[in-house]
């Protein structure tokens, strides 16, 4: 596999606020009625976007918008898909110096057919799984401040060697935050309680917490998380979040907004919740700030497009 690894500037000398560990894709949405009928019928829709795919590179997005120094580290091709990724994070000032270019792979990507109130996803893996241990550069990790694993359970390659690895940069004192998105074969298993021992702030929505644990309660899922993580938050769509920092709980019922697409919302909520856990913020602040980043990310089509400023999100906290 090849190591190229482009940029178009020289990586500061000043540490990373985050380092990103995750995939990269690209997502085509068709909507706002993507219902395919089967037999060969072709089914106009009323709209198609080609935008930024894969929690990681969102997440990444949304966190450099807040004015967080941010690296990234995954995998792409050597493709017209890859460097469409690529240029969307030069543009909002991610380091790419460790993405690594597959000459042989392509860059994977996600359909997403939108319907009223829900939606379906194709993906094809691609180089989406193709980030190991062995591909990350030590010296990266000890330029940040913060670690970031996004959609853990797509990262096949990376999962047997992750907890070595996160061990090793806590040691140097580096926090560490996990969204592991959906499990695609709902086992829920891959070694993650063994990540999640070496992991500081864990991410997930209502859903993926409740099969996580086995809980049929989002309180219960928080209870049984807070007991292995220090910092957990759980999305809860419209209902907004609700959050556990040792004995402390927050709850905070999210922000009404004109919603578009909420694609890649929950990537928006973890780096407005990061930006704020970085600083130092109190836990309810962190949740709201966390909340009006993704309300707002929903404005527009895609998961980036209408990723707010700080300035932004904190004014939609103080509106309310």
């Amino acid at each position: 596999m090849s190591s190229t690894a482009p940029s178009n500037a020289p990586r500061p000398d000043s540490a990373f606020d985050i380092v990103v560990l995750g995939e990269i894709n690209v997502d085509l949405i068709l909507g706002p009625d993507a219902r395919p009928t089967f037999g060969q019928v072709e089914t106009l829709v009323g709209d198609a976007t080609l935008t930024v795919g894969g929690s990681g590179t969102i997440f990444a997005l949304g966190a450099a918008q807040l004015g967080l120094r941010v690296a990234y580290c995954g995998v792409v091709g050597d493709d017209n898909f890859g460097r469409f990724m690529l240029d969307a994070l030069h543009h909002r000032g991610v380091d790419t110096h460790d993405v690594i270019v597959d000459p042989v792979q392509k860059t994977g990507c996600s359909v997403i057919l939108n319907i009223p109130g829900d939606r379906a996803i194709l993906t094809y893996l691609g180089t989406i799984d193709a980030l190991s241990a062995d591909q990350i550069d030590a010296s990266l990790l000890a330029q940040t401040r913060h670690i970031h694993v996004a959609s853990y359970f797509l990262q096949y390659r990376l999962q047997p060697d992750l907890p070595a690895l996160l061990a090793q940069a806590r040691r140097r004192a580096v926090t560490v935050s996990l969204d592991t998105n959906w499990d695609p074969a709902e086992q829920w298993q891959s070694g993650l309680w063994d990540v999640l021992a070496e992991t500081d702030g864990f991410l997930p929505n209502e859903a993926e917490a409740c099969a996580i644990t086995g809980q049929t309660t989002v309180e219960a899922a928080l209870a049984a998380l807070a007991g292995r993580v220090p910092t957990v938050a759980i999305k809860r769509g419209g209902k907004g979040a609700i959050a556990q920092q040792g004995s402390q709980t927050a709850r905070d019922p999210g922000f009404r907004v004109d919603v578009v697409d909420t694609t890649g919302a929950g990537d928006s909520f973890d780096a407005g919740f990061l930006s704020a856990y970085l600083r130092g913020e109190p836990l309810d602040a962190a949740l709201a700030l966390a909340c009006a980043c993704g309300a707002l990310s929903t404005q527009a089509p895609g998961g980036t497009t209408a990723q707010p400023t700080l300035d932004q999100a904190c004014g939609l906290v103080r509106s309310r």
